[in-house]
Order: C-alpha cells, then structure tokens, then sequence
C-alpha cells in the first residue's frame, strides 16, 4: 500500500469478508492511506462485473448496507471514512442510468454528507453529484482504454486493458498535466484527473503503481489523498 494514499475497500457483496475488510482497513492505516467504501452488486460470483437491474430504494439501501459495514470496521480501528467509489458494473451502469445515479448518491448522502463519491471523470454523475450538493472526485484510469465518448472500453474487447507500465504512465501524466488523453481510434477525450485507479487484480498492480508513482513525483506532481484537496 506504500505506492498509494486512498484505498477502495470491497464490502463483501461482490468481494471481500469480515476478515478481509478488517485486515485492509489495518494495513491502510499502518501505511497512512485513506479509506473508502467500494459497494458493489450483490454478485460474488461474477465479481460485480455483471449489470443487475436495480429499484432506486434497492440501489440506495445496498449503497447504505455495505457502507455500514465497512465503516463498523473502520471505526474499530479509529479510521475515518473519506470516499465511496462504486464498482464494476454498477459504476458503469451509473453513467447510463440517471435514476440508479441519484438512487447511489442519495444512500452515500444518507450515510454522511461530507463522504466524496468518485466518479467517471467528466461524466453525467459527476454533474448529478455536484447537483444533489455531493464533495465528488473525477476518476481516471490508467489501465484501461477510453472510447471517444469518455466512457471505458468493455474488458472483453481487443485493447481494454493496459498492460504495459510504461504506456500506463504516459496516459496518466497526460490525463493529470494535459487533462486528456487519446481514446482508443485515437480521438482526443477531455478527462479532469483528481484520483487515479489501478485495479487490484491486476496481477502487476503493485509494479504498475509504483512505476506510476515515481513518473509524477519526476514530474513535480504530488500525490496526497482526494480528502485533502477536494471541497
């Protein structure tokens, strides 16, 4: 955890246990990185990466659930809350579904007003956030590849994922010192970059997170956690 300074935590519902989210908030905070709850679908199985149709009441509560049991932890170990970043497909979904968007950020609002949500950068979340009266954080990705519009590229198809750490940093620098960088045929796409995501399942995550690291320190560009910045 030493390469980064904000940590989305899984909740149990598309992965992680007890265990797991005690173990994580710990480490996080014997390393000084922020926490944030990481809700997702109800789906272990397919680790949070298939769409599931949602009511706004189903969406809001799932949100405030797993919030709940994230924050039993981090109060145990006498570590605040900073974010909720939702996952996988329900993140993707928000982009499309107004509704099921406001239905997210009413369960995190619920919770604690002052919790930042993150967001697709530039997206229509981020604008609903700003709407309902929400602290937000434009996200970027640094291993996946973006289609013009702004939107991810599915992991299924041809050149999703970056695997390279090299061509990562590259797109990162871009993304925070340019505020875009190229889409996948190309097209340049405007993103405002105040948090970073590297996927953790990444098997050279770690690598990749610290080559990221060092190219923005090389630059001049200090990392410290969305919490510390963002109104």
């Amino acid at each position: 955890m030493k390469y980064i300074t904000s940590a989305n935590i899984a909740c149990g519902w598309h992965a992680g246990d007890p265990i797991v989210m005690r173990r994580t908030v710990k480490l996080a905070k014997e390393n000084g990185v922020a926490v944030g709850a990481h809700p997702g679908y109800p789906d272990l199985m397919g680790f949070g990466r298939r769409y599931m149709k949602l009511s706004p009441e189903e969406a809001k509560n799932y949100i405030l659930y797993q919030i709940g049991a994230l924050y039993a932890f981090a109060k145990a170990e006498d570590v605040p809350l900073q974010h909720v970043k939702p996952h996988g497909a329900l993140y993707n979904a928000m982009v499309k579904e107004e509704d099921l968007a406001r239905a997210v950020i009413e369960g995190v609002l619920d919770f604690d007003k002052k919790l930042i949500i993150v967001a697709l950068a530039n997206s229509r979340v981020v604008e609903i956030a700003e709407e309902m009266g929400a602290r937000v954080a434009n996200e970027v990705f640094a291993d996946r590849a973006y289609n013009p519009d702004g939107t991810l590229v599915p992991r299924g198809k041809p050149g999703a994922v970056i695997e390279d750490k090299y061509e990562i940093a590259e797109r990162v620098i871009s993304m925070v010192k340019d505020g875009g960088v190229k889409a996948i045929n190309g097209e340049w796409v405007e993103l405002k970059a105040d948090t970073i995501c590297v996927h953790g399942d990444n098997p050279k995550a770690v690598e990749i997170t610290a080559y990221i690291r060092s190219r923005l320190e090389e630059e001049g560009i200090k990392v410290i956690p969305m919490g510390e910045f963002l109104r």
